[in-house]
């Protein structure tokens, strides 16, 4: 097996089809159909069946893909380990979207600014799927809230943590101070779609309190939830950060939830998947953080 071959073959998967594959990487479908039947001749096997226009992975395919993403991701890493360690190429970075909006637009402009050669790509998410994507390639890296549970990662991934936040709970003005689940009034709670690792951390904090929120009513930005929250549809949490960065509100008032402690946010990476543009991030990541730098921490199963 080469690593054209596994490129291609990579690319047939994740385009979902030999067309779109071929287009993603500039060759000719003929010669995208001949790698992969090349390919299939050299491991004895069939690596897709079609149906219907689709092609669907086999058994034996299914099995190859995680080797060639490792084998993909240890001759990237290699091929930066003897380049120029100046970095260079392409940058995926996935980030929650109070990140996003806090504590990334100065330090991508220093980053832009320091490393003009990296071209640095930018999506945002919740950290659950933003996991995913670190998990399966699709992004380099990516920067998360702690999860809940402490085996989220197993041996797969390598993290340090860069922030801390405080969560803090926000109501309609007029609201009584809130310290406790029990002291809120309101049976709706606002909030990011599942895979919010700040949401998940609420609604234990409710639990906790034996207490859980009549509804949820999931919207996908914090300027859509305090609107809401100020129109009285309910009560919702978010950093202290992002608060600071909204227009002030007379029909809001924010509540410390001290029992909650702060949330670090962490950089997350694959073990084996690391360059100096990565690094290099770390760097100002760790450096503009309000968290001392700690070695990478490997998170057991």
């Amino acid at each position: 097996m080469d690593l054209a071959a596994l490129t291609i073959f990579r690319a047939v998967v994740r385009e979902n089809g030999v067309t779109r594959a071929a287009a993603k990487l500039n060759r000719v479908q003929s010669n995208v159909t001949t790698r992969i039947k090349q390919l299939e001749e050299q491991l004895g096997t069939e690596l897709f069946v079609r149906d219907g226009r689709r092609l669907v992975l086999t058994p034996a395919g299914e099995t190859l893909l995680p080797y060639a993403e490792r084998l993909l991701a240890l001759a990237d890493e290699a091929r930066h380990a003897v380049k120029d360690a100046r970095p260079s190429g392409r940058l995926r970075l996935g980030t929650m979207e109070s990140v996003a909006a806090t504590r990334l637009p100065g330090l991508l402009a220093q980053y832009h600014q320091t490393w003009p050669d990296v071209a640095l790509e930018l999506e945002t998410g919740t950290t659950g799927k933003l996991i995913e994507r670190v998990r399966e390639f699709e992004v380099d890296a990516a920067i998360v809230a702690t999860p809940l549970d402490p085996g989220w990662i197993g041996e797969l991934f390598e993290v340090v943590p860069v922030f801390r936040e405080e969560l803090v709970m926000v109501s309609p003005r007029g609201h009584p101070p809130i310290r406790h689940a029990g002291d809120i009034s309101l049976s709706t709670l606002i909030a990011f779609e599942v895979g919010c690792a700040y949401r998940t951390h609420i609604e234990k904090w409710y639990m906790e309190h034996g207490i859980r929120p009549a509804r949820v009513l999931e919207l996908g930005s914090y300027h859509a939830i305090v609107a809401c929250v100020a129109a009285g549809a309910g009560v919702a949490f978010a950093p202290r950060s992002v608060l600071a960065l909204l227009p002030e509100s007379d029909d809001i008032a924010v509540h410390p939830l001290a029992e909650l402690g702060s949330i670090e946010t962490l950089l997350v990476w694959r073990r084996g998947h690391f360059s100096s543009a990565l690094n290099a991030l770390r760097g100002m990541l760790v450096a503009s953080g309000n968290v001392q730098e700690k070695p990478a921490v490997e998170v057991a199963a």
